[in-house]
């Protein structure tokens, strides 16, 4: 049985009759040649016409209230997972992110490479929370503003490239705009993912100073620190080894993770940074149940075409009388 949006719309169901007590007969010569609801229709005598035409009519203006008064059918309850919580992405883009110490299905590919790959992919997994990206380099840029529209964020991070916030890397001012923005939201869970190849040597604030503002207001922070740590490169007198991840301050971003809740991962190959996302997604849980939402279809569609059919099966004998 289905529902009505507007189901006051029936209220209109005896205004033709209304209208015909109200309203003086048309005079002989002036009757209208289409049909109203409720409507004595006058022949050119002024007899009245019997038969099935009132029924008709009637029946017409009963389905042309049903369509107006919106009929829909619901759909089956639909759990909606929305956990309340919001969380933000600060990735790195300086110049060593650009380091092709990753491997990914086999092939060698850079930092940014398998981050783009990797985070593209938690992102996915994230659906109900509400994310924001936040790209940094010799300065820190809000790029999505906090969005349940996923497919938005992955847009974006696709589309940046190394190098494109400068080549030095702001961790303080990242985090700095992650508290800003997560701040604002009040009662929420807030969540700040912060991954990075180096240390901190540009920016106005201090990355240690940035985390106690984050502590300070609720925002847990789960670093990652990304490059592996022997890369074979060639030299004057062949190649040689060497650590590329030399100047990862993981004292710094462990003291970060520590002091506002989080934890520090590190990741020197694509398997530890996709391990690194699937934990901070089993400490960070979705909810398993979530309010039901049921979607209205429409079927106004329906009645509609019924009233139609019915004043196009009253006009049919006047057509005709008038062809002839």
């Amino acid at each position: 049985m289905p529902d009505f949006a507007w189901p006051w719309m029936f209220v209109l169901l005896p205004l033709p009759w209304l209208l015909r007590l109200w309203l003086r007969p048309a005079a002989p010569g002036q009757a209208l040649h289409l049909p109203q609801p409720g409507l004595v229709l006058h022949e050119a005598r002024g007899a009245t016409v019997r038969g099935a035409l009132p029924w008709l009519l009637a029946l017409a203006w009963l389905c042309l209230l049903a369509a107006a008064a919106r009929p829909q059918r619901l759909g089956p309850p639909q759990a909606q997972h929305h956990s309340g919580r919001a969380l933000m992405l600060a990735v790195d883009l300086s110049g060593s992110m650009q380091t092709p110490d990753m491997e990914l299905a086999g092939q060698s590919v850079s930092r940014f490479g398998a981050v783009e790959a990797i985070a593209g992919d938690f992102i996915s997994r994230r659906s109900g929370d509400e994310l924001g990206l936040i790209l940094f380099g010799s300065r820190a840029f809000l790029v999505t503003p906090l969005t349940y529209d996923l497919s938005a964020v992955r847009a974006q991070l696709r589309g940046a490239a190394v190098g494109l916030a400068g080549t030095q890397t702001a961790i303080g001012d990242a985090i700095a705009v992650a508290v800003k923005r997560l701040s604002a939201l009040p009662e929420q869970s807030r969540v700040l993912i912060l991954l990075t190849d180096g240390v901190n040597n540009a920016g106005s604030i201090a990355p240690l100073d940035a985390a106690r503002a984050a502590k300070a207001a609720g925002v847990r922070i789960y670093t990652i620190g990304i490059g592996a740590t022997r890369m074979r490169v060639p030299g004057f007198f062949g190649s040689q080894l060497i650590n590329p991840s030399a100047d990862l301050d993981a004292d710094m971003l462990t003291k970060i993770a520590d002091m506002t809740g989080g934890q520090f991962f590190r990741a020197t190959d694509s398997h530890q940074l996709a391990g690194a996302y699937r934990a901070i997604d089993a400490l960070e849980p979705m909810p398993q149940h979530g309010p039901s939402l049921r979607l209205h279809h429409e079927l106004f569609r329906w009645p509609l075409l019924a009233a139609a059919l019915l004043l196009l099966l009253a006009c049919w004998p006047k057509w005709r009388e008038q062809r002839a």
